[in-house]
């Protein structure tokens, strides 16, 4: 429900700030005032074309904001979640903002966050419908008629399971047009396809074998180090070639000569006894440097025995991981990868060997989809076909008192080509009518006036407002080229509408006016030499005066008084 209007800077209209209420509001005032330029700038909010004849002169720019009261049910509220549109707290209203300058350039806001002006339209259309003179917002578009048409007499199963087979068999459609483009590609590469499988298989690369590979790589690379440095440390204690000798040998080498210096026992002394001493002490110090030579020469090679690396293992390791790592290089992925790409490969030789079976198996799943389809919008199309009787009579019944008996309306099933069957059945629906007797059916904006359009607007309202989800609905003199009683017919029709919804109507009908839970009068004034509009609301004293001005003209008589107070005390019959 609009619950705020505020406008300013546009047109004739300064400033303005309309509070607004349920039920009936009825906007009155002479030719002239600016109803229009009312109705425009609510129009301006839902996203309506933007002219920059709409600033008022002298000022930079017009604004317009609307305020609406929704439940916590309302769709709208869908849409503003699928855009990342906010409130602060759930309770608080929704806000529409539209900003305009005279060059014709337009800002829009929803809960002041900036947004287009396509989606301020849509956000619009789910809260108010607009039927006017010139301009028809839902009834004229004929995409709305089918929605409508379920709205009156469809239980939502119906709809619901029609969309969830309709989904199906999209499904099972896509799954069978992806299965065809797969066999087609793999048919063009399986010669490629079979030679990597193989060779792949051959390989037969495993989960995490590239780091295990790397790691025994490090390691015997590792124990070949180790095994060329022992190697080359005993390497140093033999011969390099014949006329070399091995340290031991040349340390007994010496020790044979420095023995030949000591006097064998039998001797008589050839050195002092000091020379004697050192000989001793050099010959005592060679033993022990050709013992620790023989260790060292047995611990050398135990390390050797105990370190020696196995080449063949690190090659065969080398080998294994290259060859994995150019695999990998060659269909540009990791080595990690290869498990997994041999996998896929094979599934999709594998759908090439069993495509036909599984093509096969497809088409019949798309078979029994798009029959489960046609079931249920058949018996989707059974229930319209009813519906649309039902709702015929209906509005037919209400088209008499709007002074459209000699109307007839249709609502006219189409079915569709198979090609373009969709989620909401097999069919569309189109609202017709003939407006007079002898005068073929049409469709709504190309045979109706607006006049007509807006009463017939009301007649299908009368019939469907318990069941819409938009809380306003606004008609621009509706009762044009109607009077008397025809004219107290549409008021109470409509005061009938806003049991159910919020009805804000223009009329320049006393009989309308009557009818109003609320009436505001606009009016022009000028101030320091400027025209302004205003729109002020009437308590009852005042909508008396107004009603009978509305009804007697610029010179109001007690006789107008009391007619209007005969109108104020009317009851819907």
């Amino acid at each position: 429900m609009l619950t705020h209007l505020s406008i300013r800077d546009v047109v004739l209209i300064e400033k303005l700030d309309l509070g607004l209420a349920p039920g009936l509001t009825v906007l009155t005032g002479e030719t002239g005032a600016g109803k229009s330029i009312l109705l425009d700038s609510l129009g301006l909010a839902l996203g309506e074309r933007a002219s920059g004849g709409l600033v008022r002169s002298g000022a930079t720019q017009a604004s317009v904001s609307a305020i609406f009261e929704v439940d916590a049910r309302h769709p709208v509220l869908a849409l503003l979640d699928e855009h990342g549109i906010v409130r602060e707290d759930p309770s608080d209203p929704i806000v529409l903002r539209r900003i305009v300058t005279p060059d014709a350039r337009s800002r829009a806001y929803v809960c002041d966050q900036p947004v287009g002006v396509g989606l301020l339209r849509r956000v619009g259309a789910y809260l108010v419908e607009i039927q006017g003179q010139h301009e028809q917002m839902g009834l004229a578009d004929q995409s709305t008629h089918l929605d409508l048409l379920d709205a009156f007499g469809i239980a939502p199963p119906l709809r619901e399971k029609t969309a969830s087979a309709f989904r199906q068999w999209a499904a099972a459609r896509n799954a069978l047009k992806a299965a065809r483009t797969d066999m087609e590609a793999a048919a063009r590469e399986e010669e490629w396809l079979r030679q990597t499988v193989d060779d792949l298989e051959r390989l037969a690369p495993q989960e995490g074998e590239e780091d295990a590979l790397a790691a025994t790589r490090v390691s015997l690379q590792r124990d070949e180090r180790r095994g060329e440095a022992v190697a080359a440390a005993l390497s140093e204690l033999t011969p390099r070639d014949r006329r070399s000798s091995a340290p031991a040998a040349a340390l007994r080498a010496a020790s044979r000569a420095l023995a030949r210096l000591l006097p064998a026992p039998t001797e008589t002394e050839t050195l002092s006894d000091s020379h004697q001493t050192q000989a001793q002490d050099a010959l005592d110090a060679l033993g022990k440097a050709e013992e620790a030579l023989a260790e060292a020469e047995m611990l050398l090679s135990r390390l050797a025995a105990d370190t020696e690396g196995d080449p063949r293992l690190l090659e065969e390791t080398e080998e294994r991981l290259f060859a994995l790592r150019a695999e990998a290089r060659k269909h540009n992925i990791s080595v990690a990868e290869l498990p997994g790409f041999l996998v896929a490969l094979k599934t999709r030789l594998s759908a090439l060997d069993s495509g036909n079976a599984e093509l096969a198996r497809l088409q019949t799943a798309l078979t029994e989809a798009r029959l489960a389809y046609e079931d249920a919008a058949r018996t989707l199309s059974a229930a319209r076909q009813k519906a649309a009787e039902k709702l015929e009579k209906a509005v037919s019944t209400e088209l008499r008192p709007v002074k459209l008996e000699r109307a007839r309306f249709i609502v006219s099933l189409l079915p569709l080509d198979p090609d373009h069957w969709n989620s909401q059945g097999m069919e569309q629906a189109s609202f017709l009518i003939a407006a007079n007797p002898g005068q073929s059916p049409g469709p709504l904006a190309k045979v109706a006036s607006g006049g007509e359009l807006s009463r017939l607007m009301l007649a299908l309202k009368v019939v469907l407002a318990e069941r819409s989800d938009i809380g306003t609905l606004v008609f621009d003199e509706v009762d044009s080229g109607v009077g008397g009683a025809t004219a107290s017919s549409i008021g109470d029709r409509l005061h009938k509408v806003a049991q159910d919804v919020q009805v804000l109507v223009v009329t320049h009908s006393p009989q309308v006016a009557a009818r109003g839970d609320h009436h505001l009068r606009i009016a022009k004034r000028i101030r320091n030499d400027r025209t302004e509009t205003l729109a002020e609301p009437l308590p009852h004293d005042a909508r008396r005066e107004e009603i009978a001005r509305m009804l007697a003209g610029d010179i109001i008589t007690d006789a107008a008084r009391g007619a209007a107070d005969s109108l104020l005390g009317h009851q819907i019959s």
